[in-house]
């Protein structure tokens, strides 16, 4: 192969550092790892997704630029401006590229926003925030699995909100770093292999609020993907109101506070749906005792309506009875009456003709009585010419001593009385002599 030289290693490798000094200076973004400070320069890396660079900065420089205490650390978001350099080596030392940085910052929210944005837009024209809010959410799941950091206040906060809703179900954790921009890969980790267990019907990813750089790693793109292509919905808590992170647009649904991801991932309000059920249970028993109630007192009613019916009935059967009785009183009573008369007249004229028959007989015997009796009547004899004595009692003298010793008996003939005086036999005799 017929190439040029061969150079001396130390003028080829001054020629390169030369060369490498003479492009355009430019800044770059990413985050710093495998930061090491030395007496004379800091070394570190910028990274991210697609590849890293290994940069420097002289000692005195970093000094100059008076970052706070603490800014320039592995995981912060950092611009460095400077130039490719290579270091040409020396006897004891190896040589290397680096990236020469003359100016660091830490990376602003207009930085960061726009990668996010040119992110946020690429996943969109995918089709990827739509796949998690087609999926359905159960209203009152078993089992909810929760990826969080082990220790914090989202942690606490997604629990008590799980309290106030009443619910009883399983709490499935997966903990994992939500603070270092590296955590994007156990964050993703951790949702697959929570959606990987079947009893697991809803996810929710929890962390309080930060800045932007401290809420990268849910700008992931990949993790974004996962969360996307996921077939449990995942319910983002990521940060606070203010706070909009790439997750929260694939996910099924975005809480600005772990107390709202409670709320979403059990849709029923537990206690409160206890305290409707308890409510319509005692308006239901309520309601039912009225109900016997008034259908007992209903049944009552027609218990006594047949008593009532039958009272009635009763009564104007009575009442019937009685006229009934009344009239066949009254017609018996007339007919009664019409044939005691009809008898009466029958045994008025019977007795008319009997009597008569009788009359005439009795007439007869009476004449012939009379005739008997007037035969046998002293008047009669007296009509002959007798005369009857009495006393003075009126009483009838019927023999000579009784005169004598009435001494004055008065003789009734037929057409008078007379008065006479009782002499004895003998005694006119002798007077007369």
């Amino acid at each position: 192969m017929d190439l040029p030289g061969p150079f001396p290693v130390g003028r080829y490798a001054r020629t390169l550092r030369d060369e490498l000094r003479k492009r355009a200076r430019v800044q770059l973004i990413g985050e710093v790892t495998g930061l090491r400070h030395t007496r004379k320069q800091t070394y570190f890396e910028l990274r991210d997704g697609d590849g890293a660079v290994p940069c420097t900065i002289w000692a005195n420089e970093l000094n100059e630029l008076a970052l706070p205490d603490g800014a320039l650390r592995d995981g912060a978001e950092f611009v460095a401006s400077g130039g490719p350099d290579y270091f040409v080596g020396s006897p004891t030392s190896s040589p290397g590229f680096s990236f020469r940085a003359t100016d660091l910052r830490l990376a602003g929210e207009g930085d960061l926003l726009a990668r996010l944005e040119a992110l946020r837009k690429q996943l969109q024209a995918e089709g990827l925030f739509e796949p998690q809010k087609r999926l359905r959410r159960a209203p009152l799941p078993k089992a909810i699995g929760v990826v969080t950091a082990e220790t914090g206040a989202a942690r606490r906060d997604l629990l008590a909100g799980l309290r106030r809703r009443g619910w009883a179900g399983t709490v499935v954790w997966a903990f994992a770093p939500v603070q270092d921009r590296r955590a994007a890969p156990a964050i993703a980790r951790a949702i697959r292999e929570l959606a990987e267990r079947p009893e697991v019907e809803a996810i929710v990813v929890a962390r309080g609020g930060g800045s932007l750089a401290d809420l990268w790693a849910f700008c992931d793109e990949t993790l974004c993907r996962t969360v996307a292509l996921l077939g449990v919905p995942v319910i983002s808590a990521v940060g606070h109101e203010r706070d909009s992170t790439l997750i929260d647009d694939v996910a099924a649904v975005a809480c600005s506070t772990p107390t709202h991801a409670a709320e979403a991932a059990v849709p029923l309000d537990c206690e409160a749906a206890r305290r409707d059920l308890r409510r319509c249970a005692s308006a239901l028993r309520r309601a039912g005792e009225g109900a016997v109630g008034a259908r007992s007192r209903h049944l009552v009613s027609l218990a006594r309506g047949p008593e009532r019916a039958l009272r009635r009935e009763r009564v104007a059967l009575n009442q019937k009875t009685r006229e009934i009785r009344a009239a066949s009183e009254r017609t018996v009573g007339e007919r009664r009456g019409f044939q005691r008369r009809i008898a009466g007249a029958v045994i008025a004229r019977a007795a008319r003709r009997a009597a008569g028959a009788e009359a005439s007989g009795r007439r007869d015997a009476l004449r012939r009585a009379d005739v008997a009796f007037r035969a046998h009547d002293p008047e009669r004899t007296l009509e002959r010419g007798y005369a009857l004595a009495e006393d003075g009692a009126g009483e009838p003298v019927t023999g000579a001593a009784a005169a004598i010793a009435a001494g004055r008996v008065r003789l009734r003939f037929a057409d008078g009385s007379v008065g006479a005086e009782i002499e004895p036999e003998g005694e006119g005799d002798e007077r007369a002599a």
